[in-house]
């Protein structure tokens, strides 16, 4: 009698949960139905609303408006109340990267499928380590990540792995070229070893424009940053196979070893795309790793008139995508996709308590093997629901449209005496700077451009650096964004540059 009523204490104590998490009483389901609703409403109100791409407010004024908050009161506070302070406080300052002059940077628009995606991730809370964990969603993602590597070019040989996004994709493509070099040149196992006293001498080579993740991940990897060759660039800002050549012939003169070549598919600056067939040819020659940088360039997959220019890509180890870009996902969501799956065997582990070895041999599919990550989100649902709800023909129109868009707007540059176009854009991005009388003053006046926009809240824009000057840039991600737009845009940035051009007269 006694335990029975235990029981039952325990039972009606658990009921004092219900309004913290989401389970199966109308309680919990009523309170969970009012919080998204809440949520939704203030980001409504106070983001989608916006008129601008940014408040204007300063790091000052930020810190003052949230000052005397406290983090954690003693006693509860209604959850509405809340969000409608995290509102006005935080997200009506927050960069709204829906907006036609949101520019800067890859940080794309959100689709609303992939934030009813969130919505479905977040409740689920599915970890994407052990099978146990996320039965459904472990079979859904590797399902997703064979058609991208189908997609790619590549056979049932090759696998992948959703990521956080480019930087650790490169760094996973960084870490198997090395560990593959090592287990196939010398036998040996830095997994288990540690790296051999040979890999001071080791070299990987990219292009003088490719993204910083190389070098940081050779220095996280024990190579250091010097291991990276950065190597010259044509007039297109594209890795040149003649250079290459040069480059490697030089290294063996120097008694040191290239074991990998990172080829870029849409720089950051400028977007250019490394010419990756004789690339391939000089990485097979050398019997170096090639890994293809593709986290920007890598959505011309999903448009017909753009796809060719991705021909080669096939022919890398590895390669680096991002659907938090061009595909238009919610951050954080990427993926990192190899040719050959066996050469995730370098990295596997197995832990008895996530991922026992009995479990491999029973067919059950841990994706824990072949990740860095643990714990991981089930970010793959966002690009599958996204797919399935916009079909390819969407996808490709709307980047289409936006690069089209910056081809029109770079042609404005060139026809416009005050402006100076850095090269031809090649995917999105448009480098450009302001030019005054005043050649000497020309980087401060072009810095004071983007702050002065940026401060009026009128316009985000990117700054750059190339051969010491500073230019302006145009992300032109959002296929919102209309050639009108950016003849506005452009007009503010003459006005505000005349302004400071004057004022330096005076």
């Amino acid at each position: 009698m006694l335990e029975v009523e235990q029981k039952g204490a325990i039972a009606s104590e658990d009921r004092r949960w219900d309004s913290c998490f989401l389970t199966d009483s109308e309680a919990s389901i009523g309170v969970y139905r009012q919080a998204i609703a809440d949520a939704a409403e203030e980001v409504i109100r106070q983001f989608a609303s916006q008129k601008q791409p940014y408040s204007g407010a300063t790091p000052i004024e930020l810190v003052a408006g949230l000052a005397g908050t406290e983090i954690g009161p003693e006693n509860p506070q209604l959850l509405a109340e809340i969000l409608k302070k995290v509102g006005e406080k935080a997200i009506a300052h927050s960069v709204v990267v829906t907006h036609p002059r949101c520019i800067a940077h890859l940080h794309c628009p959100p689709l609303i499928p992939a934030l009813a995606a969130e919505v479905l991730i977040s409740a689920t809370n599915q970890s994407m380590d052990s099978w146990d964990q996320s039965p459904a969603a472990t079979v859904l993602e590797q399902q997703l990540t064979n058609w991208l590597c189908s997609e790619f070019g590549y056979d049932a040989a090759a696998d992948g792995i959703f990521t956080s996004g480019g930087t650790q994709s490169n760094f996973m493509g960084m870490l198997l070229a090395r560990d593959r070099y090592a287990k196939q040149e010398l036998n040996w196992s830095i997994q288990q070893q540690g790296l051999p006293p040979q890999a001071h001498q080791w070299r990987i080579l990219c292009s003088d424009v490719a993204h910083f993740t190389i070098r940081q991940s050779c220095a996280l990897l024990g190579l250091g940053e010097k291991a990276v060759i950065p190597v010259e660039t044509d007039e297109n800002y594209r890795l040149s196979p003649d250079a290459v050549r040069v480059k490697l012939a030089e290294l063996q003169a120097q008694g040191l070893t290239a074991i990998a070549m990172v080829a870029t598919v849409g720089t950051t600056d400028f977007g250019s795309i490394d010419p990756l067939i004789p690339l391939a040819e000089i990485a097979q020659e050398n019997g170096l790793w090639l890994h293809v940088d593709a986290a920007y360039g890598g959505a011309l997959v999903m448009s017909d008139r753009y796809r060719p220019q991705l021909a080669g890509i096939e022919l890398a180890d590895s390669i680096t995508v991002d659907f938090h870009k061009l595909f238009y996902q919610p951050i954080s969501c990427g993926a990192f996709l190899l040719k050959d799956k066996s050469n995730f065997d370098l990295m596997k582990l197995h832990a008895d308590y996530l991922n026992p070895e009995t479990n491999e041999a029973e067919g059950i599919p841990d994706l824990v093997t072949k990740s860095i990550q643990t714990t991981r989100r089930f970010d793959a649902l966002k690009l599958w629901i996204s797919l399935q709800t916009l079909g390819r023909a969407t996808f490709g129109a709307m980047i289409e449209t936006t690069i089209e868009l910056a081809a029109a707007a770079g042609e404005m540059i060139r026809a416009d005496s005050q402006l100076e176009l850095a090269t031809i854009p090649t995917l999105n991005a448009v480098v450009f700077r302001y030019s005054s009388e005043k050649k000497d003053q020309d980087n401060w006046i072009n810095s004071q451009i983007r702050f002065t926009l940026l401060q009026g809240g009128e316009v985000v824009l990117a700054q750059t650096c190339i051969a010491e000057k500073t230019y302006l840039k145009f992300t032109l991600l959002n296929p919102r964004t209309t050639l009108a737009d950016v003849g506005q845009i452009l007009e503010r940035v003459k006005q505000v540059g005349t302004q400071f051009s004057l004022s330096l007269s005076n």
